[in-house]
């Protein structure tokens, strides 16, 4: 697979392209700042009410309600929350030039047709594989975080050099541009989040302690082994893969981890693995998730009660007090 980086870029246009950031959480923020610092023209677009305006603002930025930030826009980067996107293209729909760009950092809403854009206007995506403030952080140091990118309507045939263009702007060519489709994208983002990442892993967590605790080992000390330490392995996995984690845990460890996981994460496992794809592939995920939020998060609301009232939650709470190093860090934003 081809590795697109800074020379890959054609950059005479840049400074003329006008760009409209549609939302400044953690991705609109990082984007629209990183965006106008290597020169394009940009103004966020947002709720006059709403409580990031003055934020923007403040920031030094060019703020516009959403629907008058689009007119004119050479690229309409969406970057509202996914439940959000439709009401937002609805407001800026009718205001978008022919043959500007509709830039997403998640394929969910083309993907799902949720959002059916105009057909004389290109659809591409540009998707940092990592939070905002790491996004920004990196470009002011002069690096980069690597970056998806995807194209879904080309009506000009000039939507990927616009999708390039613009994952050179927030610094994703510095750390490497990868191609990819809307569909896989969208796809593999959700099944990792479900099956790995968030519902995988804090499952695994939460029942790892229920475990030791059943079995009368003390909260405090199940929380270390199966919460606390987390975070010393994944920095591993994270920095060089399975091979450094192998290198720096002990042997006791090693052999644990070779003769014990596949009994805990079996095959039994990886067909409810493949339930949950095949739930994201045929769009049942999207269809129940879209549901629940317009039904004002019933299901949702209780089972995020529930998950932060386990007792791992406040024995975790009362030990992390104790832990000075953790006020000082900051906190990734997804």
């Amino acid at each position: 697979m081809k590795i697109y980086v800074e020379s890959d870029v054609d950059t005479r246009g840049m400074r003329g392209t006008r760009v409209a950031v549609i939302g400044y959480g953690s991705q609109g923020r990082a984007h629209a700042l990183n965006l106008k610092d290597s020169g394009f023209d940009v103004t966020v677009g947002l709720r006059p009410e709403g409580a990031s305006w003055k934020r923007a603002e403040a920031d030094g930025m060019k703020v516009a309600a959403t629907d008058k930030a689009a007119t004119g826009a050479d690229i309409v980067a969406m970057l509202v929350p996914d439940m959000a996107q439709p009401a937002a293209y609805e407001a800026v729909s009718a205001n978008l030039k022919p043959g500007c760009a509709l830039l997403f950092a998640h394929g969910f809403n083309i993907h799902y047709d949720r959002i059916k854009p105009n057909p004389d206007i290109d659809v591409i995506l540009v998707a940092p594989k990592g939070p905002g403030d790491l996004v920004r952080r990196q470009y002011e140091e002069g690096r980069g975080v690597p970056a998806l990118m995807a194209v879904a309507q080309d009506a000009t045939g000039r939507a990927r050099s616009k999708a390039l263009l613009y994952a050179h702007g927030i610094g994703g060519t510095r750390g490497g541009v990868l191609e990819t489709t809307f569909a896989e994208e969208t796809e593999t983002d959700l099944f990792g989040e479900q099956a790995v990442l968030c519902g995988g892993v804090t499952e695994l967590v939460v029942q790892g302690f229920e475990t030791l605790v059943e079995a009368g080992y003390k909260p405090e000390i199940a929380y270390f082994e199966c919460m606390h330490e987390l975070k010393l392995i994944v920095d591993l996995l994270h920095e060089g893969g399975l091979a450094k984690m192998h290198e720096f845990v002990s042997e006791n460890a090693k052999y644990g981890d070779l003769s014990r996981g596949p009994r805990v994460v079996d095959d039994h496992t990886r067909q409810r693995m493949r339930e949950v794809l095949e739930e994201v592939r045929d769009g049942t995920f999207a269809r129940e998730w879209a549901a629940e939020y317009e039904a004002g998060l019933p299901e949702y609301n209780a089972a995020m009660k529930k998950d932060l009232e386990h007792p791992i939650e406040k024995v975790g709470r009362d030990l992390r007090a104790r832990m000075s190093w953790l006020k000082s860090g900051k906190q990734a934003a997804a």
